[in-house]
């Protein structure tokens, strides 16, 4: 086991590593920008660097400051949280070459599956079913119009390079199609440098489902079941739950077989996310893999019993998975049901920032509730990172039961001094549909649309 780990991350996700860490007796370093130098992760922290200033380029980007403060603390591996450099092979090649660990996979895995198009060639190799489309990036707008033309309207333009929604193009027709071309490449070079597209079929109703995956350095690749991920504004994940009220246990198998057979493609080391697009007759599609550990890891802790963060920091470590072996052909046994609410920084209606300090903070508690935060009152909101604040974890007997103790937490949580979408989720949680578990990845974009018509 590793005697001191560097956390190159900051706010809750800094902090659970830290709490994963203590558990395992082993002391911890908090990297930090100059605006979060009381932040609750450099306090609890064993040690603390500064590493730059505000902007994230200067700071928690800049892998030259994250490595000296790794050998000058005497730290032997580095944990990247999500975000910032969690994806990055480059960063983790650098690690190895200086003598670090990287809890992560390897670079050659986060490169295979952080390449869109190379990703899904890579899953469809061996039997994992991808949304009809190019099989590499478009070389032009003749290429994109001609394929097109074969699938038949209406198709996305993606950026090879891209996420969170940014260089994705729909098209329903030629013309569309020929604008929206010149307008996500564009988008995809400024947001990422490449501006490398490819093409896919547009799916009407889908729902995300995603995958939780976990592999060893023995050759061991388990799936922790799914986690239902459609609720979404503009691509960006606003809720999540555990398990989706939409798979059947056949379903729920065949997509668990499909992520295990894509994460042993590029022989994956640690935890990851197989991401899948799931239409309305029953087909799954591959979308993407994410290469870290997710935002909405804590529903699957909570309905599996697992520590992630910790089976992470073991396995990069060379231990081997300390699950046990899942019931044959359905996975690891689901014990009730979670849902994670992201309470952000931001107005409930407009989603605009509000960045600023918080003055009255109270928390929820009781029976299945759960925060994870870097949150407390005085602490001042920087604008310059993501407006995530915590995590509302809830977990009941069944999915009722969760939602219930939902609507009880989202009450007794209290945010003063900032905006936050609480107020948004208190509603969702009235909604017959969500009641119901009917949902896609589209139902939220338009029912927040009818509710501010309501409100004009």
């Amino acid at each position: 086991m590793f005697q001191k780990i560097l956390i190159a991350n900051r706010g809750e996700i800094a902090l659970r590593i830290i709490a994963a860490c203590k558990e395992l007796g082993v002391a911890t370093v908090a990297v930090h920008s100059e605006p979060d130098r009381d932040a609750l992760h450099v306090q609890a922290a064993d040690e603390s660097v500064c590493i730059g200033p505000a902007a994230p380029a200067g700071s928690y980007l800049n892998i030259a400051s994250i490595v000296a403060a790794a050998e000058i603390t005497g730290a032997d591996a580095v944990h990247p949280g999500y975000g910032f450099l969690a994806e990055n092979a480059h960063f983790a090649e650098i690690l190895t070459d200086v003598g670090l660990t990287w809890i992560g996979p390897s670079p050659q895995a986060i490169r295979a599956m952080g390449d869109k198009a190379v990703a899904k060639g890579t899953v469809a190799r061996v039997g994992v079913p991808t949304i009809p489309g190019s099989a590499g990036p478009l070389a032009s707008v003749e290429d994109a119009l001609t394929l097109a033309g074969r699938m038949g309207y209406p198709v996305l333009l993606k950026a090879v390079a891209g996420g969170g929604g940014r260089g994705m193009r729909l098209a329903r027709s030629d013309r569309e199609l020929a604008a929206a071309f010149e307008l996500a490449t564009s988008e995809a070079e400024r947001a990422f440098g490449n501006g490398a597209v490819y093409l896919e079929k547009y799916l009407g109703e889908p729902r995300h489902i995603e995958i939780q995956i976990f592999g060893d350095s023995q050759g061991r690749v388990v799936h922790l079941g799914e986690r239902e991920c459609s609720l979404q504004r503009r691509h960006q994940k606003v809720l999540e739950e555990a398990p989706s009220p939409a798979l059947t246990g056949d379903l729920r198998r065949r997509m668990g077989e499909a992520a295990v057979a894509a994460a042993q493609a590029v022989g994956y080391v640690g935890a990851g996310t197989i991401e899948f697009l799931l239409d309305e007759d029953g087909s799954f599609y591959f979308m993407e893999m994410n290469t870290r550990i997710q935002v909405e890891h804590p529903v699957t802790e909570m309905v599996t019993g697992f520590d992630l963060v910790k089976e992470q920091i073991r396995v990069a470590a060379g231990e081997p998975l300390s699950f046990g072996e899942p019931h044959e052909g359905s996975g690891f046994a689901s014990r009730g049901h979670a849902i994670e609410f992201r309470i952000n920084a931001e107005d409930p209606v407009s989603f605009a920032p509000s960045p600023g300090t918080i003055t009255t903070l109270h928390l929820p508690g009781g029976p299945g509730v759960r925060v994870d935060t870097a949150a407390y009152a005085g602490w001042k909101i920087p604008p310059y990172y993501d407006s995530l604040i915590a995590k509302l974890i809830v977990h009941g007997r069944d999915r009722d039961e969760a939602i219930m103790r939902g609507r009880r937490a989202l009450e007794l949580f209290i945010v003063e001094g900032v905006r936050t979408t609480i107020p948004l989720h208190r509603r969702l949680l009235d909604e017959p549909d969500f009641r119901a578990g009917r949902m896609s990845t589209k139902w939220l974009e338009r029912w927040l649309a009818a509710r501010r018509e309501e409100e004009v």
